[in-house]
């Protein structure tokens, strides 16, 4: 289901989440819209998440493709891994993630785990507690990342 797009100009990848259906019952019938949830990334630390709503699926995932280039953010890496272990919410959604050993891969879901692809993650382990909700869950995993600081900023930080 992740349909994955290469766009040259900046080298950002961008990978449709999902792919969601609403019906409006009319007098006529049903009127159908499209909602579609995309990430996008550089692989190098640049992650972004976007969310639209069209009558036709291509231009749902468009916009939400240009939405997710919009809100792309700096993410914290150590390697190909994060740097300590981290607790994300977003609604009754929660995910955590676990640093991991070189070679372990991405162990998550099939709806978190572009994320962390096009993050540049390698090495991952997550667990979700509450909800499993699309949205919410992948709402909650890129708020964990962008809560993500290396031992460097943090002793910036405390000077």
């Amino acid at each position: 289901m992740a349909q994955r797009q290469f766009d040259d100009e900046r080298g950002v990848e961008s990978s449709t989440v999902g792919v969601f259906r609403s019906a409006k019952v009319v007098k006529g019938g049903k009127n159908f819209s499209f909602e579609a949830l995309v990430a996008t990334g550089n692989r190098g630390g640049s992650i972004g998440l976007g969310y639209a709503r069209a009558r036709e699926v291509p231009a749902a995932v468009d916009k939400a493709t240009k939405d997710a280039r919009r809100r792309m953010v700096q993410v914290a890496l150590d390697g190909h891994t994060i740097p300590h272990e981290v607790l994300g919410r977003f609604g009754a959604s929660r995910i955590k993630l676990i640093p991991a050993r070189p070679g372990t891969g991405i162990k998550a879901g099939r709806f978190v785990r572009p994320i962390f692809e096009l993050a540049g993650i390698r090495d991952i382990l997550t667990k979700a507690y509450g909800s499993t909700n699309k949205k919410n869950l992948c709402k909650a995993a890129l708020t964990a990342l962008q809560s993500l600081r290396t031992r460097e900023q943090i002793e910036q930080a405390r000077a």
